[in-house]
């Protein structure tokens, strides 16, 4: 038996849980987590020198089963690709999931530390965009529970298989001239794939860095404009730019997905945090780093080959095996964030939903509500279109779970077909209502045009609904328990 200490990695087959895993293997044991299926076989064959785990991020008793007998836990997760055939909700919404299952699984798993790679975030926080407030929710939640959580938060990381290197080098090669909008002027604090490795070796199971957040980055801050002039001189190239007085963050992402190579997907999240200026505040790990920190140059031609081309991301090899089990499985994911009433709890929540659906359709939409709260969704005449069993053991505060066992709109009638649930987030003022692994009865072509509009509708519908008993309990507290649930 090992006598290292045992770490596990969420992300750990990205391009940044890869290099990590090289840095660790000697010291650690280390679990590499995935969702895929695909890579969990690839990375497991006889001569890994890990051990691969297959952990669903959207449910949290794979994510503890994943973490068992870790000593520390890294979380490297974005859900800017797809987890299932149909998903709807914002990324946003899906990242604060997973990483609410995972901390919640490393506090039942008693790990001693949640490490977590951030973003650098603007000291004006008012114009925050999307991507970066995700990242801050991110750091909340992950450090919700009584694990401490350590943060390195970065800028933009100079590594093979970078999406943004990928992006940047691809502009930089077929572009000769580049007319560029003001916000290229900002600056930001580039930082080597190596030296983030660095950061967070030095941070894993160290107690002086338990609950801390650092800032980390290269020795220089730059202009993009500037990033763009270093890499065609790496390069080799001749590039000539003119900057022109507009921001135009369309036109900018038109023209990345255009020239960059890069997934449309991924394209919003890139040039939405890029716009802003994100410079390193001071701190003592950013310091130790520039000890022997990697320059821009020397990053940039560790992460490119003999011509210039980006070496490869580790996940493409397998991904388009992944989209194929993805395909195959044929489920659906749906996220929505909603406001949670002041004093609801998660089940106060689930039971204001059973109580308020019916309202969408009545007389002929009706929803029965049996002992041990079994709900059955009744179409008249048609019948029960889904039959939703309460799971009280998996159940525990701040989460409502019910499975799909059965109706005219499952797969698979009496077998579970996906599960729904309510999740209260961010300290109780969020409540994310999600269904999971949902099997649909009808073919995809004709679920994708009638139940996942209907269900958005719904959803978005009880959103409204909440968004007024919040607004009435606000005004008036005082009503806030006469508007709590049914009992089971």
């Amino acid at each position: 038996m090992s006598s290292c200490p045992t770490v596990a990695i969420a992300g750990a087959t990205g391009f940044v849980g890869t290099a990590l895993r090289d840095a660790l293997r000697d010291a650690y044991d280390v679990v590499g987590l995935t969702r895929s299926p695909v890579r969990a076989r690839a990375n497991a064959g006889p001569a890994s020198a890990e051990e691969w785990r297959h952990a669903d991020l959207f449910d949290p008793y794979a994510v503890q089963d994943g973490l068992e007998g870790a000593d520390y836990a890294i979380y490297l997760v974005h859900s800017m690709l797809p987890s299932a055939r149909l998903t709807q909700g914002q990324v946003a919404d899906l990242d604060l999931l997973q990483a609410d299952n995972f901390a919640r699984a490393a506090e039942a798993e008693g790990v001693d530390q949640i490490l977590y790679l951030g973003a650098l975030i603007p000291e004006d926080k008012s114009p925050l965009p999307s991507p970066l407030r995700r990242r801050l929710e991110m750091e909340e939640v992950l450090g919700s529970t009584s694990v401490p959580l350590t943060t390195l938060r970065a800028g933009l990381i100079v590594g093979a298989g970078g999406t943004w290197l990928s992006m940047l080098l691809n502009l930089v090669r077929r572009l000769p001239v580049m007319v560029l909008p003001s916000w290229t002027r900002a600056e930001t604090q580039p930082i080597a794939l190596r030296d983030v490795v660095r950061g967070l070796e030095k941070s894993l199971g160290n107690p002086e860095t338990y609950e801390a957040t650092y800032d980390v980055g290269g020795p220089e801050a730059m202009s993009y404009r500037e990033m763009l002039l270093r890499t065609a001189d790496v390069l080799g190239l001749r590039r000539r730019t003119t900057t022109v007085p507009m921001e135009s963050p369309r036109l900018s992402k038109l023209w990345v997905w255009l020239f960059g190579s890069v997934p449309w997907a991924l394209v919003t999240p890139v040039i939405d945090s890029l716009r802003f200026q994100t410079r390193v505040q001071p701190n003592e790990m950013h310091r130790w780093l520039q000890n022997d920190a990697l320059s821009f140059e020397g990053a940039l031609e560790a992460s490119v080959d003999a011509r210039g081309h980006p070496l490869p991301n580790p996940r493409d090899d397998l991904r388009e095996q992944e989209d194929a089990v993805i395909r195959d499985q044929s489920v659906v994911r749906s996220v929505q964030r909603m406001p949670c009433p002041p004093e609801f709890t998660a089940r106060d929540v689930a039971d204001e939903y059973l109580r308020w659906l019916p309202r969408l359709g009545w007389p002929m939409l009706q929803v029965h509500v049996e002992h041990g709260r079994v709900a059955h969704f009744e179409l008249r005449p048609i019948g029960t279109l889904l039959k939703l069993r309460f799971a009280a053991d998996r159940s525990p505060e701040g989460r409502q779970l019910f499975f799909v066992t059965g109706g005219l709109l499952a797969q698979g009638d009496g077998e579970r077909s996906g599960r729904l649930e309510f999740r209260q987030v961010l300290g109780g003022e969020a409540v994310l209502a999600a269904i999971h692994d949902f099997s649909p009865r009808l073919p995809w072509y004709v679920y994708n045009s009638t139940q996942a509009l209907a269900h958005l509708v719904v959803m978005w519908g009880f959103r409204q609904h909440l968004e007024r008993l919040t607004q009435r309990q606000s005004e008036t507290p005082s009503v806030s328990s006469a508007l709590h649930g049914p009992s089971s």
